[in-house]
């Protein structure tokens, strides 16, 4: 099945065909670990980890890297701050990351790098580029020589007026051209730094990226993805200086972008006071459900994140783990792939909304079937689909019980001796304490569903 996917290079939908097969290339744009991640940050993370899913599921060896940025002027006015070395701040926030996005089911990359592991990249990286022209030094920092590269702008679609003004840089009187963007700014003794041809300094955000693609992907790659707002300047420098570094090989192949993610309709901001927390969203809500809640809308358009859309997002999990409840007797069926129309969805530049549809056409069809061999097929089909998703991952009773956020209410043991003595209540035909117990267990926001197996019971 072919993989098309929306290019942003080339403002079009292309047929995804790696430069080798045997060793597909992916690079996404990490964090900055100097806070906590907001709901924004984990939109790529959630998004890419679909999309590595999706080819590993059809190429035998994808190599996914996604950096950590831990040297940064955010990452040190933190430390500064709170009178500790950098070093305490990122080690704290990459792990509070990483266990934000485990939570919300994103599988860890194959590789992690780090800017600080990578300085003698860099540098090497700079010297190519101020021995070619495309680079130079100047009061202690390196600058890139933007008008030494004729296609710059050619991602972002911006002329030169726009790409000076949307890199909200003051215009240093040690430039040569107003365009031009820092490889290298020096350090003062307050500040980290690593000694370099130019002096003790610290490396620009850009290079940090396209020396640690080169270290451990390769001078091309087939797709690099980032947030949109990475286009302009992150994405454009990156092109820049990988390209002359390399003699003019493509750098990227396939560039991907996914949208903003809005707050009831108002862009985040901590102004507004809007910026959600994963960290916080994830007391209140499954980790599954926020996922869920970042798929629901086409990755490349905006999101509007809104207390209904997590609800909305809950209930279908609701929906999707009952399907998988009525099937509980059964094992799937062996080597079952994923539905059809499901992949063609996902294959389709990651149409994520259209994927979800086929999930819960295959849950009516498991709801209504009645051969068990069928069942068994059907349980099959939705797990291998759900899988490429990132979602039903649970044990479907774990699921209802809410075992994966903290419950401040009844524990699960809990709500067992209340269902057993509603049991035993209604056996001795005593229907108003059956009926006190269910409300009861309606006032902890347990609801109960008596079928014929029995009762079974779920939060909220």
């Amino acid at each position: 099945m072919t993989l098309s996917l929306y290019n942003t290079l080339s403002r079009a939908k292309e047929k995804f065909v790696p430069a080798d097969p045997g060793r597909v290339t992916m690079y996404v744009c990490g964090p900055t670990v100097y806070s906590y991640a907001h709901i924004g940050n984990a939109r790529p993370a959630v998004v890419f980890d679909v999309l590595v899913r999706l080819l590993r599921h059809q190429w035998p060896n994808v190599v996914f890297a996604r950096n950590i940025t831990d040297i940064d002027d955010k990452i040190n006015a933190a430390a500064a701050d709170q009178g500790v070395p950098i070093g305490t701040i990122t080690e704290k926030f990459e792990k509070i990351y990483l266990d934000d996005m485990e939570a919300l089911g994103v599988l860890p990359p194959d590789i992690d790098p780090h800017a600080t592991d990578h300085i003698p990249e860099m540098i090497a990286m700079m010297e190519k580029l101020i021995a070619d022209g495309h680079a130079y030094a100047a009061e202690g920092h390196v600058l890139f020589n933007v008008p030494s590269y004729a296609e710059y702008g050619q991602l972002s679609r911006r002329d030169r007026d726009e790409m000076i003004a949307g890199a909200r840089v003051e215009v240093a009187p040690y430039k040569k051209d107003p365009s031009d963007f820092v490889l290298w700014k020096p350090s003062t003794p307050d500040l980290p730094g690593w000694d370099s041809p130019w002096g003790v300094g610290r490396p620009g955000w850009h290079l940090e990226c396209s020396s640690m693609i080169e270290k451990h992907l390769g001078r091309s790659i087939d797709i690099h993805g980032g947030g949109v707002d990475l286009v302009f300047p992150h994405h454009e420098n990156e092109i820049a200086q990988s390209t002359c570094a390399h003699g003019g090989d493509t750098f990227v192949k396939y560039w991907l972008h996914n949208g903003f993610v809005n707050v009831d309709q108002e862009k985040m901001s901590k102004s507004i006071g809007n910026v959600l927390l994963v960290h916080d969203l994830l007391k209140d809500a499954p980790g599954e459900a926020i996922r869920l809640a970042l798929l629901n809308a086409h990755y490349r358009q905006p999101l509007d994140w809104t207390d209904d859309g997590l609800a909305q997002a809950k209930r279908m999990l609701d929906r999707l783990y009952g399907a998988l409840r009525g099937l509980a007797d059964l094992d799937p069926a062996g080597d079952t792939a994923p539905d059809p129309e499901f992949l063609a969805a996902l294959n389709d530049d990651l149409n994520t909304p259209k994927a979800l549809a086929a999930l819960f056409d295959l849950s009516r069809q498991a709801n209504s079937a009645t051969d068990p061999e069928e069942k068994s097929r059907l349980k099959g089909v939705l797990l291998a689909s759900s899988n490429l998703m990132g979602i039903l991952q649970q044990d479907t009773e774990a699921w209802f019980a809410g075992g994966d956020i903290d419950q401040d209410g009844l524990s699960a043991d809990q709500i067992d001796d209340l269902i057993e003595a509603r049991n035993t209540a209604r056996a001795e035909k005593n229907f108003a304490e059956a009926d006190h117990i269910r409300d009861e267990l309606a006032g902890q926001g347990i609801t109960l569903e008596d079928g014929a197996d029995g009762t079974k019971w779920r939060r909220g």
